[in-house]
């Protein structure tokens, strides 16, 4: 008659405890049905879960074990399970499955602990909580620019998963932290598209702002852009009216602001690892393509698409060529991108800030609203607010 028995094992982790502890399993025959190993401060904790061929042979496996955990300075314990209780974890394991994110520039107990529990509010089992970023020297740390991640493996499946997305995004504002929940699925590790508004997102400023303020009419203009963005105002008719402001400004002012734009915390880092693992990555912007085009050269983007500001004998007219890049045009051009990569929208990432970036956030299989206004991080699936760019990677499931 088989037996199915759970050996845990703590101690100081080392380099022949895994070879020791499985050379003793294979000379008893036995089969694993489960193991899971992992490391604190040089500390391991290892389950593992052997089904035994014969009653008479645990008693032995035991016995060799526990002479082996001696030697090797580790706490050991047996549990027997039954095959009623086994068949009911293996059950519980066809469950849904969601990956809970918890960034911040220093995570504390009371983070993890409120993640914790709004979670279980929500029917969601925590099965596994992994490090994703690297380890902080405490003697070298810069206080205020850090940057820490916690992956939080959950099973069960929530009634309600807009309310649980709520009730994540009401807490990461009350705690200033950043929290996302996505489906543990195939598409997860697998998109290949990422999609990046470009002003306020892979940029630190407005572009229309910036030229308003050469033009002499700064204020005014960013008053409107700031309304547009909030979603408050038309984005066509807005635009029109704040590019109509800038009529007669010298051509010669546009490369000045180009070559001073700042670069978003994080963006160079995270283009570069995306380029690495063999992404694309496009700009979708109701920006310039003037600025677009110097980021794309800058930075290593494939796709720039934005709006064609006019001149005319060295002057700005104060209107755009062809067609205004708008929150829908934004939207269908990720389609086009999607079909043109032969990928599904799933495998599409899309980061924006305004309200013109909504449609393009709501189609896209991982949205993420970037420092963004409050209606477009109450409407996006996922936010970054307290952390660079790069910080999408972890999203993703990258570590450092």
């Amino acid at each position: 008659m088989r037996e199915l028995s759970l050996l845990t094992f703590s101690g100081p982790n080392q380099p022949s405890l895994v070879p020791i502890l499985a050379a003793i399993l294979a000379e008893h025959s036995v089969n694993v049905l489960d193991m899971d190993l992992s490391v604190t401060h040089r500390q391991v904790n290892l389950g593992i879960l052997v089904e035994v061929p014969a009653a008479a042979a645990v008693s032995a496996l035991h016995k060799d074990i526990l002479f082996a955990a001696h030697g090797l300075e580790l706490r050991v314990r047996f549990q027997d399970i039954t095959l009623e209780a086994y068949e009911q974890w293996v059950a519980e394991h066809s469950e849904a499955r969601h990956m809970v994110t918890l960034l911040a520039r220093k995570i504390h107990a009371e983070h993890i602990g409120a993640v914790a529990e709004v979670t279980a509010e929500h029917g969601l089992t925590i099965e596994r909580v992994e490090r994703l970023s690297g380890r902080v020297s405490l003697q070298s740390e810069q206080q205020g620019d850090g940057r820490e991640c916690l992956e939080i493996a959950t099973v069960g499946e929530p009634a309600d998963m807009a309310k649980l997305h709520t009730d994540l995004l009401e807490l990461s504002g009350r705690l200033d932290v950043d929290i996302a929940v996505q489906a543990d699925d195939i598409y997860r590790k697998t998109r290949r598209l990422v999609c990046f508004d470009m002003d306020s997102t892979l940029i630190e400023v407005e572009v229309i702002d910036e030229l308003a303020k050469a033009a002499g009419v700064g204020e005014q203009v960013a008053a409107v852009t700031e309304r547009a963005m909030r979603g408050e105002l038309d984005f066509n008719e807005s635009f029109s009216s704040r590019l109509a402001t800038l009529r007669g400004l010298d051509e010669s002012v546009l490369a000045a602001i180009a070559e001073a734009l700042p670069i978003t915390e994080g963006a160079e880092r995270l283009i570069a690892t995306l380029k690495t693992m063999g992404y694309k990555t496009a700009i979708l912007s109701g920006g310039f393509t003037y600025f677009a085009r110097h980021l794309q050269q800058k930075l290593g983007i494939d796709y720039v698409y934005a709006n064609e500001l006019a001149v005319a004998e060295g002057k700005v007219t104060g209107e755009v060529q062809g067609e205004i890049i708008n929150g829908e045009r934004k939207a269908e051009l990720l389609r086009e991108l999607a079909s043109r990569e032969g990928l599904t929208l799933q495998q599409v990432i899309a980061v924006g800030d305004g309200a013109n970036d909504i449609p393009m956030l709501s189609i896209a299989g991982l949205g993420i609203a970037f420092r963004a206004k409050p209606v477009v991080r109450a409407k996006a699936r996922h936010a970054i607010s307290k952390m660079g760019l790069d910080a999408l990677l972890y999203l993703i499931g990258y570590r450092d």
